[in-house]
C-alpha cells in the first residue's frame, strides 16, 4: 500500500475510533449502569474517585420517559477517613458509608426552602441526636434528648451551624439500627473541611436539592465509588 493510502487509512480509523468505538456504558448516564436505583423516580448520586477520598461530586437525576437526566450536580465532601461499606462501617472511624439508602426526611436550623415538599423538621434549642449505643434512642432525633442518652453521645443539633442549617437524613442503620455501626449521617451544608463521615455540599446545592425532592417520587441517595467494591455502580 502506498504512504499516503496509508496515511488515509490510519486517518479513517482514527476517525471511526474517535466517533464510534466509545464503551456505550461510558455513554450511558450513572443511574442506568447501576444494580438498583431504589424503585423511584429521582435519585441521588454522591461518587468519590476511591475509598482515600475526601471529595468527590453529588449529582441528583430524574427519571424521564425511561431515561435518567441529570439535573443538578455538586462539590461533594465525605468523611475525613474516606468511604467504607456500609454493612461493615465501625461507628467513630470518621469514613462515610457506601450503599443505597432512603431519606427519611429533612431538618434544618433555618426554615425550609421555599418548594419543600419533603417533610421538613424544624431544629430547636432540645433537638439532639443520639449516637449512644446503650440508648433506646439510638439514631434517632430526641427532642429533648433522651433520659437514656449521654450527652457527651449525641449531637446538640442547634450548635452545627452552618452544617445543619439545612440537613437530609440518609437512611445508613436506621430502620433496624445495628449498634456500633454508625449514627448520625446526613447531606448536609458543608463546614470548614472533610466531615465525621456523612456527606455534605454547599448552602445553595442544599437548597437547591430540597426544592427538587419530592417524596412521591421516592428518591434515594447511593454513595460510592468510581470502581472497585465499594463502586457506586454495584449498588
Amino acid at each position: 500500500m502506498r504512504p499516503g493510502v496509508v496515511a488515509l487509512a490510519s486517518a479513517a480509523l482514527l476517525t471511526l475510533v474517535t466517533l464510534g468505538a466509545a464503551p456505550r456504558a461510558a455513554e450511558e448516564p450513572l443511574p442506568e449502569r447501576m444494580a438498583d436505583t431504589g424503585g423511584g423516580t429521582q435519585l441521588i448520586t454522591a461518587q468519590a474517585a476511591r475509598t482515600t477520598s475526601t471529595t468527590g461530586t453529588v449529582v441528583w437525576w430524574d427519571l424521564r420517559g425511561g431515561r435518567w437526566v441529570k439535573t443538578g450536580s455538586a462539590p461533594a465532601r465525605f468523611g475525613a477517613k474516606g468511604l467504607a461499606e456500609g454493612g461493615s462501617r465501625r461507628q467513630g472511624t470518621y469514613t462515610t458509608p457506601t450503599g443505597l439508602y432512603d431519606l427519611p426526611y429533612a431538618f434544618g436550623i433555618r426554615s425550609a426552602p421555599a418548594g419543600t415538599t419533603t417533610l421538613y423538621r424544624r431544629v430547636h434549642r432540645n433537638s439532639w441526636w443520639c449516637q449512644d449505643n446503650r440508648s433506646r434512642s439510638y439514631n434517632r432525633w430526641t427532642e429533648p434528648r433522651a433520659a437514656d442518652c449521654r450527652a457527651s453521645q449525641a449531637e446538640h443539633l442547634i450548635t452545627y451551624d452552618p452544617e445543619y442549617a439545612y440537613a437530609l437524613v440518609i437512611g445508613f442503620n436506621y430502620d433496624r439500627p445495628v449498634r456500633g455501626r454508625g449514627a448520625g449521617i446526613f447531606l448536609h451544608v458543608n463546614g470548614r473541611g472533610a466531615t465525621a463521615g456523612c456527606v455534605s455540599v454547599s448552602a445553595d446545592a442544599m437548597r437547591r436539592i430540597l426544592d427538587w425532592a419530592e417524596p412521591g417520587r421516592r428518591p434515594h441517595m447511593a454513595i460510592g465509588t468510581e470502581s472497585g467494591p465499594t463502586a457506586i455502580t454495584r449498588y
